[in-house]
């Protein structure tokens, strides 16, 4: 795995941590980028 830095807002952070805790963001962020990544690549073939 390699680092990525991102940004996002202090709310953000907060409702992330609401949800998960603190000791799980970055697995929550990892899971959400994945999901995503999924979801787009699943309509580009779609719309192929």
């Amino acid at each position: 795995m390699q680092a990525l830095k991102i940004r996002i807002s202090p709310e953000t952070k907060e409702r992330i941590i609401g949800l998960v805790g603190n000791y799980r963001v970055a697995s929550f962020i990892r899971e959400a980028i994945e999901n995503e990544i999924a979801r787009r690549e699943a309509e580009n073939k779609k719309e192929k």
